[in-house]
């Protein structure tokens, strides 16, 4: 999930990234991303007023990692 805050949209910088890891995997019901803005949904409240992107990582509903920041390498070894 990608958490971004209302001021300044999702993270245009790693779409590519997210197409390129889609299409590596073949089945449609394995990886699923999404977007979130942090300022309308009360549980991402920690995420609020910061100036560097959040990716989460959740299986079955809880969250498993969490990366901070731009980080292509990083993104993908958690994906």
């Amino acid at each position: 999930i990608d958490v971004y805050q209302a001021w300044c949209g999702p993270c245009k910088a790693v779409m590519n990234l997210f197409r390129k890891l889609k299409n590596e995997f073949s089945e449609d019901d394995v990886l699923h991303f999404a977007v979130a803005e942090a300022d309308s949904i009360p549980t991402l409240q920690p995420f609020r007023n910061t100036c560097e992107p959040v990716f989460l990582f959740c299986v079955n509903g809880k969250i498993i990692a969490i990366v901070r920041g731009v980080n292509a390498p990083l993104i993908s070894k958690k994906v």
